[in-house]
């Protein structure tokens, strides 16, 4: 469906079924996003944990309520999916893993090595 002048007429963005390496590489990109945007708030709460005692019990205790440690499950996925995607980028940089079906083989292991980080790490947050 193109026009004359051979620009897209119609696009439908939920038809497009991106490779799985796409699909990581777009994750990794909006994984460092989120954690960039997410510095200010660690850093504060570190800087207030290190403060005083009191600070120090305040951070535990926000740790500790379930509305605090249901936003730490996206963050972390942003986290384990950010290093083992870089992780895959380094190595693909290298020129390792750049035949097609291994750097299939290599985002969808940095999928499941995610999934599976985040799983342990939220089993461990609970």
């Amino acid at each position: 469906m193109y026009s004359n002048n051979n620009r897209p007429v119609f696009l439908d963005l939920t038809r497009i079924r991106f490779p799985v390496v796409a699909l990581v590489s777009i994750g990794h990109r909006i994984s460092g996003v989120m954690l960039f945007a997410s510095l200010p708030v660690a850093l504060y709460l570190f800087g207030l944990s290190l403060q005083s005692a009191e600070g120090f019990a305040w951070v535990s205790a926000l740790f500790s309520h379930v509305l605090f440690k249901l936003l730490l499950i996206p963050w972390i996925w942003f986290l384990s999916h950010h290093l083992f995607s870089g992780i895959r980028h380094l190595l693909l940089d290298m020129e390792i893993g750049v035949e097609r079906e291994q750097a299939r083989f290599s985002a969808r292991l940095a999928i499941g090595a995610g999934l599976v980080m985040l799983l342990i790490a939220t089993v461990a947050v609970w």
